[in-house]
């Protein structure tokens, strides 16, 4: 049976787009309006004519002209299961097709709110705009009465927030022309911090990253990840930006963006294009945030950097001003403009096609605003589920869960909360062997530039993080402060005897693998571990 799709909708409403999805299935053709008014009336081929020579065409034939175009395109090719007709302007024109295919006429019609409409013809390139808005546009000719298609459509279906793609699926769907089943496929990883953030996770991610058709980085600015090759300390973007030229680049949803810092990175590591994707929804840090961080939080030893206050205004000032100043989104930054899409469709298409992602997790598991030591914590949920929430990608997209935890965890210096047992620098040093100066060069936080405290490595912490996360494998960073002779190690049964045995055990409390294992700041730092 053969099946005729016919669309009908507002200008800017998202016909064509609409569309474009429907014709990405299999046995689809479009019925080119365009070139039967061409042919019909050899009128000049430009949007103002055709709109003219259409309008021609309705009045002599009353409409019938398009159940015309979609009989010939019918004859031309049996083999095409649906015809697509994008799109019906006035009801004789969907009548007539009903008088001729019955049943086999499916007519959507697309709506979307009038402020939204006019928000869209503000954005068209000029050619395209034939009145100088959207009110004149909506009152010409035809168009005046295009939204009355709605009461003889089959389907109604809105697009002011509904992705073109999805929209097209539920419409065949609905139908019974397709279904297409929600199977999601494990190709998404994640990387957490197992502890108090710096666990190094900026290293590891940078050594994998090769592994992935997109690097996705979600948090704020407070939390610095270093890389060796090439060197770098990326706040905003993921790590693995520079050693990874081909991977997609993305900022998620519910990252939190200090514009100058993202600016210089993205000049810094040359990105253009579409390789980088900013989520328009992500919010922007302003002076207010910083400042009133740096007065207010000092007790819990703050990196000062404006997230929390500024995460704070997104949720507060979504009605009026009660938090500060007016919440700015990257959708509304002129100089991120070339670099603004959703980010949750970004990344469904790169999945749809079987490509994986890594999502960069910042800060540590114990600093989760809802499951660390409150009030010694962060602003935001830094959990495997949490980087999920941020970025817009479904639990069950998940593939693996990569927990990274040091050798002696770290804490920022001054009041920052509790560690557990702390030790010396000198004691360290002394166990390592690396000299106490480079010891307190490497522990300076790389946001905050205060000197970290240190601490044993905390048994029954490892298993709480690893519940809480569901992790999946454990990396383990740092192996040099179990002796700078680990630096030179290229495989595990290099790494001396200790830190094998610490190893094992991480292992047996963990109940999960350790798969990598990172013990120096360089290129080759990463040990991988197969079959494990």
């Amino acid at each position: 049976m053969k099946h005729i799709i016919v669309t009908s909708g507002p200008i800017g409403v998202g016909k064509s787009l609409f569309s474009a999805e429907i014709e990405k299935r299999p046995k689809v053709k479009r019925v080119s309006t365009r070139k039967h008014i061409l042919e019909a009336t050899k009128c000049e081929n430009e949007r103002g004519a055709l709109q003219r020579a259409g309008d021609k065409l309705d009045v002599e034939s009353d409409g019938k002209w398009v159940a015309d175009a979609v009989e010939n395109a019918i004859n031309n090719d049996s083999s095409v299961e649906i015809f697509l007709v994008d799109s019906a302007r006035i009801e004789s024109q969907v009548s007539e097709l009903r008088n001729r295919f019955g049943g086999a006429v499916f007519h959507i019609h697309l709506t979307a709110a009038d402020e939204e409409l006019e928000r869209r013809y503000k954005l068209r390139k000029q050619e395209l705009k034939e009145y100088p808005t959207y009110q004149e546009a909506a009152s010409h000719g035809t168009e005046r009465g295009v939204k009355d298609l709605a009461s003889v459509a089959d389907l109604c279906l809105n697009t002011d927030h509904v992705d073109a793609e999805s929209l097209a699926t539920a419409a065949l769907a609905w139908r019974g022309l397709s279904s297409k089943p929600y199977d999601p496929e494990q190709l998404v990883d994640v990387i957490v911090g197992g502890q108090y953030g710096s666990e190094g996770k900026g290293n590891v991610c940078a050594a994998i990253a090769t592994d992935y058709a997109a690097l996705v980085r979600i948090g704020g600015p407070n939390a610095g990840h270093k890389v060796a090759v090439p060197e770098y300390t990326f706040v905003q973007l993921p790590s693995g930006t520079g050693s990874t030229p081909d991977a997609e680049i993305m900022i998620g949803a519910g990252s939190t963006i200090s514009l100058p810092k993202l600016l210089k990175e993205i000049l810094d590591q040359k990105l253009e294009g579409e390789r980088l994707s900013i989520d328009p929804r992500a919010m922007i840090i302003n002076d207010w945030d910083r400042e009133i961080e740096q007065k207010g939080l000092q007790k819990i030893s703050t990196t000062g950097q404006g997230v929390g206050a500024a995460s704070s205004r997104k949720i507060l000032n979504r009605d009026n001003e009660t938090f500060g100043p007016a919440v700015r989104l990257a959708g509304e930054v002129s100089e991120l403009k070339e670099y603004v899409r959703n980010v949750r469709l970004r990344i469904e298409k790169i999945l749809e096609r079987g490509g994986r992602i890594l999502i960069e997790g910042t800060q540590g598991t114990m600093l989760s605003i809802h499951h660390g030591l409150y009030p010694h914590v962060t602003s935001r949920e830094t959990s495997v589920a949490g980087c999920l929430s941020e970025a817009g990608i479904a639990p069950a997209r998940l593939n693996r869960a990569i927990m990274v935890v040091r050798t002696y965890p770290i804490r920022v210096g001054g009041t920052s909360g509790w560690i557990g047992q702390e030790i010396e620098f000198e004691e360290l040093s002394n166990r390592s062997g690396i000299p106490i100066d480079e010891l307190r060069k490497t522990e300076t936080g790389s946001v905050s530039y205060k000197q970290r405290r240190v601490a044993e490595f905390d048994w029954g912490q490892l298993r709480h993080s690893v519940i809480l996360n569901g992790a999946t494998e454990i990396a383990i960073t740092f192996a040099d402060y179990f002796g700078i002779e680990n630096r030179a190690a290229t495989t595990y049964s290099e790494l001396n005897e200790g830190t094998q045995d610490f190893v094992q055990k991480v292992e047996r409390v963990a109940g999960v693998p350790v798969t990598l294992i990172s013990k120096a700041f360089a290129i080759d730092s990463v040990i991988k571990r197969e079959n494990v």
